[in-house]
């Protein structure tokens, strides 16, 4: 591998204009990078297949004494679906729990500048397919073959998932004992300024004074509290406005994670794309932001004025549920473009932070419900379109793509 002098280095941050990290003479989607983020993608699917089916079975488990629930033709009673119970709502979904922040230690060393959208999209898709089919089959297989082989079924995929991960996934390029040798130079050499192989102290003081990191954080926040509201409340909306409760079909509640699922793929190659098109990255992460929150937010603003017509409201829930996977490539890979050396602890930060709405949402949104019967749910959609509006507009202002200072490299001396 030959040498990067330091301007060439320097010169590596501008990832539009470098033609070093084109990646025309790199494998593609067959390659060692690639083949992790399906890895990733497959390991998300059955931690979050398996979040689903426990609560699709504890609903069979207390509503039957025997190894045949009382099912409906698909999922009823299921309260993790696209739409359920507060208590049982997919909180999880946008965190996917500790595998999603750790996950991101992976991205730090194997995703150059330019595809960590895509690799990073492919990853975190998969919690989005295991949502969707845990939905689509939990009940089927609960009802045809017992609750039992629901357990059976999605923890066999998960014995087969761990020596899968333990062959084919490495911390780095460097340890990896079968990666190709062009594929290896190419990634180092893209990430040669923002990784390093010594351990760097976290900067906290620096980071609680950074407005781009916060940023980041409050958009999260504002965002995760538009999708606690859809998941929560818009099919209660719909239920009480319509008296359908479209938690009765299996289909109707997977669509908007099927939805959401490829939304999150094709956004998060277009990221790459626009990159490829002489974008700026710091554009590209805050226009992929602005079209998961406007359009979503949007969508839940116009819902109660289209109290007449049950599919144009379903639609717009659905809609509204699956664009907002598009700040995937967006808000929230962006700590993997501010502070790549510690992006796996911002990110498990920015999550919990953001999950601060899981419990204040719910808890505004029914105390506004209970105040104003008549008006309640246009107050809830407005409050959550305003809320998620501030924080976008937070983030445009003082969102960024490049490495911070505090983020960089700090050489120790001693005296």
């Amino acid at each position: 591998m030959t040498e990067l002098s330091p301007t060439a280095g320097k010169n590596s941050q501008d990832i539009q204009g470098d033609e070093k990290l084109s990646p025309r003479k790199a494998p593609g989607i067959c390659s060692t990078r690639y083949g992790i983020a399906f890895m990733v993608h497959l390991c998300n699917f059955i931690i979050m297949a398996q979040n689903i089916i426990m609560n699709i079975t504890m609903v069979a488990m207390v509503n039957s004494t025997t190894h045949q629930p009382s099912f409906n033709d698909s999922t009823e009673g299921l309260p993790v679906d696209s739409f359920g119970d507060p208590n049982n709502s997919p909180k999880s979904l946008p965190a996917g729990g500790l595998g999603y922040g750790g996950q991101f230690a992976i991205w730090e060393r194997w995703s150059p500048p330019h595809e960590r959208s895509r690799l990073c999209g492919v990853a975190v898709s998969g919690l989005l397919l295991g949502t969707s089919i845990a939905i689509l089959l939990g009940g089927i297989i609960s009802q045809t073959l017992g609750w039992p082989f629901v357990f059976y079924i999605f923890g066999g995929f998960g014995c087969v998932c761990f020596p899968l991960w333990y062959v084919l996934v490495y911390d780095e390029p460097v340890a990896h004992p079968w990666i190709n040798i062009t594929e290896k130079e190419y990634i180092i050499s893209s990430l040669a300024q923002q990784v390093s192989s010594t351990k760097q102290p976290l900067p906290i003081k620096a980071m609680v004074r950074s407005l781009p990191l916060w940023s980041m954080c409050v958009c999260c926040f504002s965002h995760q509290w538009l999708i606690n509201v859809i998941t929560i409340y818009a099919p209660t909306y719909i239920s009480s406005v319509f008296n359908i409760d479209i938690r009765n079909s299996g289909f109707l509640s997977a669509l908007p994670f099927i939805i959401a699922w490829v939304v999150c793929l094709l956004g998060s190659y277009l990221a790459d794309f626009l990159l490829t098109k002489n974008f700026r990255l710091v554009t590209v992460r805050k226009i992929a932001t602005v079209l998961g929150n406007l359009p979503s937010s949007t969508f839940l603003l116009v819902l109660p004025f289209v109290a007449s017509n049950y599919i144009i409201a379903v639609s717009l829930l659905t809609l509204s549920c699956g664009l907002g996977l598009l700040c995937q490539p967006g808000v929230y890979v962006n700590a993997l473009d501010i502070a790549p050396r510690h992006s796996s602890f911002l990110m498990g930060m920015s999550r919990a932070f953001a999950q601060l709405s899981a419990v204040l949402a719910p808890t505004v949104s029914g105390f506004l419900l209970s105040q104003d019967p008549e008006f309640g749910w246009r107050n809830v959609f407005s409050l959550s379109f305003v809320i998620n509006t501030l924080g976008l507009i937070f983030y445009l202002i003082f969102g960024k793509a490049d490495v911070q200072d505090w983020a960089k490299e700090r050489k120790l001396t001693h005296l």
